[in-house]
């Protein structure tokens, strides 16, 4: 069949479809699904988020219907995004991959509920919500406090390489929690006693560039910021670090799945499987103001004994005794 005849079956398709199962379609709840991120980066994650809607009892395509929105790492079009599902009356925004998405949201919205899966920073201290037992308003989550964990990720690495006294740090300024995401790292340097590298970047080009000022630089380890950017670009940035012999620490372990060393993070497969199952009750009925903000508290040490034994590192006993994933 030619490709113009099958598009113009499909056309006609729409209208051999029953009035009542069109209406019924019509009648369908439509949930907003906004990310800073991009599709393909969280595919994982977002079958997480759906599996939470599935414990709720609901499925795309079924008994609601998705609209997805992606920033695609650009933190700038996440407010034009969020306006668009806005204008389309959603019954609840997913808003995830950070605060910035469920803060571009609320600025826009006081009466559309929104449910968000944020950790890099308190969303208390974000204005999110007015706190996590009483949320108030329009707003309400998930927070795995994945920004917390920078002092221990830090601490880790130094374990596994203790002659790095001048370690890099990859950053994204753009980030609107830049300068907190960072504060939380310098201190934990300063308290293990080591020099941190700074270099931003928020784009391809940028962190090739970076990476070159870091081996310039001859630094001893890297710690890659959170940043929902630096997840979407996670094969760009292994790569890197493996030609230029580095031992990273990241905040996700996809990192780690790819060829990254170590990661110390919250799951962020459990957070997002929260935020769905949140979604859903709203969309039975309940209210964002009457749900506190839940706390992800599940923790991952995922450790790649292949890359450590390719930069000639040995990863001491206690760490792989510790870890919740030994890749071999």
């Amino acid at each position: 069949m030619r490709r113009r005849e099958f598009i113009r079956l499909l056309g006609g398709a729409t209208f051999a479809v029953p009035i009542s199962v069109r209406a019924q379609q019509h009648a369908m709840p439509v949930l907003g699904y906004l990310h800073t991120g991009s599709p393909g980066a969280y595919e994982h994650l977002t079958a997480s988020f759906l599996q939470g809607l599935k414990e709720t009892g609901f499925a795309d395509g079924q008994n609601v219907s998705i609209e997805y929105r992606w920033a695609e790492g650009q933190f700038d079009r996440l407010p034009a995004l969020a306006d668009d599902l806005i204008q389309r009356h959603v019954a609840v925004i997913a808003a995830l991959g950070g605060s910035t998405s469920p803060l571009a949201a609320k600025k826009l919205t006081s009466s559309i509920p929104i449910v968000f899966s944020s950790g890099e920073v308190d969303p208390v201290k974000s204005g999110l919500v007015t706190s996590l037992n009483q949320p108030g308003g329009n707003v309400t989550g998930v927070n795995p406090m994945t920004g917390s964990l920078a002092a221990k990720r830090l601490e880790l690495l130094h374990q596994i390489v203790p002659n790095a006294v001048v370690m890099g740090y990859l950053i994204n300024s753009r980030n609107p929690n830049f300068e907190i995401l960072a504060k939380d790292v310098r201190d934990a340097a300063h308290s293990l006693g080591l020099q941190l590298y700074e270099q931003s970047a928020s784009t391809e080009q940028e962190i090739d560039a970076a990476f070159t000022s870091f081996a310039d630089r001859g630094i001893g380890a890297l710690f890659v910021g959170n940043d929902p950017f630096f997840l979407v670009r996670r094969e760009q940035i292994v790569a890197l670090v493996a030609r230029h012999a580095m031992p990273a620490s990241y905040y996700s372990h996809e990192f780690v799945t790819a060829g990254g060393l170590v990661s110390y993070a919250a799951s962020f497969a459990d957070a997002y499987r929260l935020a769905g199952t949140y979604c859903g009750r709203i969309l039975k009925g309940e209210k964002p103001a009457d749900l506190p903000v839940a706390q992800s508290v599940k923790i991952d040490l995922a450790i790649n004994l292949k890359t450590a034994k390719a930069l000639g590192l040995t990863v001491p006993e206690t760490l792989l005794a510790t870890a919740d994933e030994v890749i071999e």
